[in-house]
C-alpha cells in the first residue's frame, strides 16, 4: 500500500520519521538533514489536511542515564530532548508544532483528541522507555492508539526491530512515506535491476561490517574497489606490510578467502598516502604496495585514485559505501574528495550508503550531483547485504 493511495483527509496519521540528529553542547542542532528529509512526506500531509503525530527517538537515552554520575552539565532528559527538533520543523515548515513532553499517557491521549486538521503533534523521544527498544507490545498498542494510519518513513530505523517500526503497524493500517519509498526504489534498483557495468567501492575501518554486503555484492558486480582502513587487511591478507596501519586481526583469513572468490573483480589500493600519526601536524609520505613500520596508511595514493577512475569511468550503475581515507581530515581527503567528484560528473546511476561518505560527499559539495544520498547508514548497509529490513518488512 502506498501513500497516495490512502485517504488521509482528518485522519490521525502516526508518522515514524527519523529525527536522530547531531546537537551541540548548547542543543543547537548541527546538521538538519535528516528533518528536512521528512518535508516531502509531511507537505503531503498537510496539504491533504491531515491531523499529523510525530514520533522519533534521539540517541541514547537510557545508556547514558544509567551512568552514574551524569557527566554532561545537562541532565539526559534535556539533552536527549526533540525540543529543538520541534523548534526546527516549526522554522522549516513555517508553522506551529505541537511538542509534548511524552510519547504515551493520559495527556499525550488527550492532545491528540484535541486536534484539529492540519495540526502537528511532535511526541518526545521515544527511547525514554525501554519499551520501544524491547518492541513492548503493550507499548505498542499504546503509541498506535494515538493514530488512525501509520506511516513508516525512518529509514534510518528500518534494520531496527523496535515498538515504533515494527510494533505499531501490527495495530494500525501501514505503508511507507516518500523517503522510505524512495529508498526502496533506489536500492531494489541496484539489487535487482542494475544497469552494467555495475561498480561498488567500499571503504571505511572495518572488513567484518562489510563482509555481507561483498559476498551479496560479488554475483552482481562488474568491480569492487575497496580504500579506507579495511583495505589493510585484505593487503596483509595478500602478504603485503602494512606497517601501523588500522588491521583487523580476525578478519585476515575471510578477507583471503574473498579474494580468492572475487579475483580480479576485487581491485584493492596500489599506493598509499602514509603518515606518522593520525592528526593535522602528521609527516606524510606517498609509498607504493608496502607500508614501512612506524607508518599509517591514512589514505588512498594518487596511482591508486587514477586506477579507480578508469574502472569507475565506463560505470552504468555506482554504490558507494565507506570513505576511501580518514577525509575529517583534509590533508587525507584527496582520494576520497577526487573520486567522489570524478563520479560527481559521469552520467549514471550513483547511489550513496548515508552514514560518512553522506557526510564526505556533503563536505566536498557535491549531494547534487548524486542519484541518491541514503538518509541511513546502518540501514543501507544491510540493505545492501541483502537482509530484509523489519521495519519494511512488517509493510509488505
Amino acid at each position: 500500500m502506498q501513500l497516495k493511495d490512502i485517504d488521509v483527509e482528518n485522519k490521525r496519521v502516526l508518522v515514524r520519521v527519523d529525527f536522530n540528529v547531531p546537537l551541540d553542547e548548547n542543543l543547537n542542532i548541527t546538521d538538519d538533514k535528516r528533518i528536512r528529509a521528512a518535508l516531502p512526506t509531511l507537505n503531503y500531509l498537510l496539504e491533504k489536511k491531515a491531523k499529523i503525530i510525530l514520533m522519533s527517538h534521539l540517541g541514547r537515552p537510557l545508556k547514558e542515564i544509567s551512568k552514574s554520575p551524569v557527566t554532561s552539565h545537562q541532565s539526559p532528559a534535556q539533552k536527549y530532548s526533540l525540543k529543538p527538533v520541534a523548534k526546527r520543523l516549526e522554522e522549516l515548515l513555517g508553522r506551529r508544532i505541537e511538542f509534548l513532553n511524552d510519547c504515551i499517557g493520559a495527556k499525550v491521549e488527550s492532545a491528540v483528541k484535541n486536534m484539529q486538521s492540519d495540526d502537528i503533534i511532535l511526541l518526545e523521544n521515544l527511547r525514554f522507555h525501554s519499551e520501544e527498544k524491547k518492541n513492548d507490545k503493550e507499548f505498542s498498542r499504546q503509541l498506535a492508539n494515538l493514530g488512525e494510519i501509520f506511516l513508516e518513513d525512518a529509514f534510518g530505523a528500518v534494520h531496527r526491530a523496535h515498538a515504533s517500526t515494527v510494533g505499531v503497524p501490527q495495530f494500525l493500517p501501514a505503508a511507507a512515506g516518500f523517503l522510505v519509498e524512495k529508498e526502496i526504489k533506489f536500492f531494489e534498483q541496484i539489487l535487482k535491476n542494475s544497469q552494467k557495468p555495475f561498480i561498488a567501492i567500499l571503504g571505511g575501518a572495518k572488513v567484518s561490517d562489510k563482509i555481507g554486503v561483498i559476498e551479496n555484492l560479488l554475483p552482481k558486480i562488474d568491480n569492487i574497489l575497496i580504500g579506507g582502513g579495511m583495505a589493510y587487511t585484505f593487503l596483509k591478507a595478500q602478504g603485503v606490510n602494512i606497517g601501523s596501519s588500522k588491521l583487523e586481526e580476525g578478519s585476515v583469513e575471510i578477507a583471503r578467502s574473498l579474494l580468492e572468490k572475487g579475483g580480479e573483480k576485487i581491485i584493492l589500493p596500489s599506493d598509499h598516502l602514509i603518515a606518522d600519526k593520525v592528526d593535522v601536524s602528521a609527516h606524510l609520505k606517498i609509498v607504493e604496495k608496502e607500508i614501512p613500520d612506524g607508518w599509517l596508511g591514512v589514505d588512498i595514493g594518487p596511482q591508486s585514485v587514477e586506477r579507480f577512475k578508469q574502472v569507475l569511468k565506463t560505470a552504468k550503475t555506482i554504490v558507494w559505501n565507506g570513505p576511501l581515507g580518514i577525509f575529517e581530515i583534509d590533508a587525507f581527503g584527496r582520494g576520497t574528495k577526487e573520486v567522489a567528484e570524478f563520479i560527481a560528473n559521469l552520467d549514471c546511476l550513483k547511489v550513496i550508503g548515508g552514514g560518512d561518505t553522506a557526510a564526505a560527499v556533503a563536505k566536498f559539495g557535491l549531494e547534487n550531483k548524486m542519484s541518491h544520498i541514503s538518509t541511513g547508514g546502518g540501514a543501507s548497509l544491510e540493505y545492501l547485504e541483502g537482509k530484509e529490513l523489519p521495519g519494511i518488512a512488517v509493510l509488505r
